[in-house]
């Protein structure tokens, strides 16, 4: 039986000591430490995007690795800032390059942008979160959208932001209960549905976060052990397949139960 539940509480309970042991790591204190070190001598984009692994860490550090590759389009997000509704990085529905602007703002700072704390501690605190949750969706993909989605929840305010991040789009129809397919829908549909059927502005409280991400670790095993038995021959051999019947129960009620109303 899995238990994404259980590994999400023991990871969050004391996030503090589950960070520094990431942090700890020999490969993240190595690169983290090179980054701390070498950040502030950085006074221009071009600096910036010239080292490969202070540009790369920052980007892993926003979860758009990615997209290190696009040094064009990151050079537009970076030079025209965020000062007003028409530069480009406000324009993109993905707030990540949002926040990768304002942690990185040359346009507003220039040469001091890398001296301010969201580019340097700042950062590396997102970096060592970003890797923890690349870590633990190496055992357990679903951990990691529930770790994400609990790191993102208080961003939310429109169902359009969840249905710009794959992630947080898989938290939430797994959640729910939605099948995948709806992502082939109208776009306008998908988000009047989100609002339909969840209060964004729970997300807001902690508690609440919580509660949302306890369902979709119940409805994430439940689903997992559910592919798993009927992909086993053996399972099927022996009637194995009866034995998922509390899953499907379970999977029944939990859809038919509307969130945050």
């Amino acid at each position: 039986m899995l238990s994404t539940i259980a590994d999400y509480t023991r990871l969050t309970k004391d996030m503090g000591k589950s960070l520094t042991q990431v942090a700890t790591q020999p490969d993240v204190s190595r690169d983290t430490d090179y980054f701390l070190s070498h950040i502030g001598n950085v006074k221009t984009i071009d600096d910036f995007l010239k080292d490969y692994r202070l540009y790369s860490y920052a980007m892993k550090a926003f979860g758009l690795s990615d997209m290190t590759y696009a040094k064009a389009f990151m050079r537009k997000v970076l030079t025209e800032g965020i000062a007003d509704n028409t530069t480009f990085a406000n324009k993109l529905t993905d707030t990540r390059y949002r926040q990768f602007a304002a942690a990185f703002n040359f346009a507003a700072l220039g040469d001091k942008a890398t001296q301010a704390a969201a580019a340097t501690t700042g950062t590396a605190t997102q970096y060592v979160t970003q890797t923890m949750e690349e870590k633990a969706g190496d055992q357990n993909e679903g951990l990691r959208l529930a770790l994400y989605f609990t790191r993102k929840a208080s961003t939310i305010t429109t169902g359009y932001q969840i249905l710009a991040d794959k992630a947080l789009t898989q938290v939430v129809q797994t959640a729910m209960g939605w099948s995948s397919t709806i992502s082939s829908s109208d776009i306008d549909a998908q988000a009047k549905m989100i609002t339909s059927k969840i209060d964004l502005t729970d997300f807001q409280d902690p508690a609440k976060v919580t509660k949302f991400v306890q369902r979709f670790a119940a409805m994430w095993d439940a689903t997992q052990a559910q592919s798993d038995n009927s992909t086993n021959p053996a399972l099927v051999l022996i009637g194995g397949a009866a034995s998922i019947g509390m899953d499907t129960d379970m999977l029944s009620k939990l859809q038919s139960i509307k969130f945050g109303k």
